[in-house]
């Protein structure tokens, strides 16, 4: 029985991934049977036989024996007399099956299958391959970086395929080299000029979810729930978490015996401080559990517009407020609240509210010095030149100018 070799057509569709076997024969069955129609005009009455294995097919076209006066269709009848050449025993009403020979095809039609073959695997791998990340959108991934770029990373996973890790993606700490193993999250897939385009992200605070996921066990097997998570990458996080089993401390599971757990994801996050705090639902507990290391002296919550106004003994207001207000931030993105950071009230009549001040200097730098939690005089006069400078935009000259207003107070 001859057949034709499909060994070069297969060569070029056999480095395809995601297709499965299955799905791979019936493309081809759909690519002969369209090749037939258009030659025949309809391919219901053939057979066709895919082998992929050795790369070869066989079609077979069944046609009813019918008398020679009746014959009308060479396609779906076959005269009695050259049914007979076939078999004597055929007899008007049978069917008779052929195997289509492949010289019967022309060289137009073979280029026509080929081209028509490698387009629809080609679109089905995308399809696959976009249907695959889609609803891996979230998980971790694995892959080797193969090129750097100034905007971002092209990493390919097991399978080879290929994964972008944007710049904006990318921890401020993160610095990848050609052949470097990377981790991040998929975090969106999308079709761009018919290609499906996969993003990851070390940025996301899916990414540190996921990371918790693998440290902790009680966490991947849902005895410890991850209520938020808020972060700004490579510089600090805030992770509050619940237990449903009291004898749990969600707290000390997530750290570790001596930080053994959560050493791993900070060093997987370029030394990222991460806060993990007990959930409550009970709101002023959680903005003072938010603001640690912070000692909270007492909080005033406005319910209606979603503020807290937090006092705390002046050398608290420091560690609330956090290097550049990263503490604070987080701890407002974390509860949900707008807090402002207020330095206790103390009985002293020689301070003076820095409003006072209003004619010599100027609202937007008063509402600076007030946004570190400086609203008086000596509280400013307190923090001094040095720290004045580094956590407000205010020029040095400024905060010399204003420094000097404020002594020539007490003097």
């Amino acid at each position: 029985m001859e057949t034709f070799n499909l060994a070069e057509i297969f060569s070029e569709v056999k480095e395809l991934k995601n297709i499965d076997r299955v799905t791979m024969m019936r493309v081809l069955e759909d690519v002969f049977r369209s090749m037939l129609a258009k030659q025949y005009g309809s391919a219901d009455n053939f057979d066709v036989i895919i082998n992929p294995d050795k790369g070869d097919f066989e079609i077979w076209r069944n046609r009813r024996v019918v008398p020679d006066e009746e014959f009308t269709d060479p396609n779906t009848e076959i005269p009695l007399s050259e049914a007979k050449k076939i078999d004597e025993d055929y007899e008007v009403g049978e069917d008779v099956s052929e195997e289509f020979k492949p010289q019967e095809m022309s060289r137009r039609a073979v280029l026509a299958l080929r081209q028509n073959l490698s387009t629809r695997l080609m679109e089905l791998e995308k399809s696959n391959l976009y249907a695959k990340y889609k609803d891996r959108i979230g998980d971790i991934v694995t892959g080797e970086v193969y090129q750097v770029w100034k905007k971002e990373i092209l990493v390919l996973d097991d399978e080879g395929n290929e994964l972008i890790l944007p710049r904006d993606q990318q921890i401020p700490g993160d610095f990848f080299k050609k052949g470097d193993t990377v981790r991040a999250v998929v975090y969106k897939v999308e079709m761009k000029n018919n290609k499906p385009q996969i993003i990851l992200s070390r940025t996301s605070p899916k990414f540190l979810e996921r990371l918790f996921e693998l440290e902790v066990p009680e966490i991947f097997d849902g005895l410890i729930t991850i209520k938020k998570i808020v972060r700004i990458p490579g510089e600090r996080a805030k992770v509050a978490v619940e237990s449903y089993d009291e004898r749990i401390d969600p707290v000390g599971a997530c750290v570790g015996m001596k930080g053994s757990r959560i050493h791993g994801i900070v060093r997987e996050l370029r030394n990222e401080n991460i806060d993990v705090i007990n959930y409550t639902t009970n709101t002023q507990l959680l903005i003072q559990r938010a603001l640690s290391p912070a000692k909270i002296s007492s909080i005033k919550i406005d319910e209606a517009n979603k503020r807290a106004e937090v006092y705390l003994q002046p050398k608290e207001v420091s560690l609330a407020i956090g290097k550049g207000g990263l503490n604070i931030k987080l701890a407002s993105q974390l509860t949900g609240y707008e807090i402002e950071v207020y330095r206790e009230s103390v009985e002293d009549d020689e301070d003076v509210s820095l409003d006072e001040f209003a004619d010599e200097i100027d609202e937007w730098i008063i509402d600076e010095l007030k946004a570190i939690g400086c609203d008086t005089a000596k509280s400013v006069l307190q923090v001094g030149f040095e720290d004045l400078v580094k956590r407000t935009d205010l020029e040095e000259e400024t905060v010399r100018e204003v420094l000097r207003i404020l002594k020539s107070e007490f003097e």
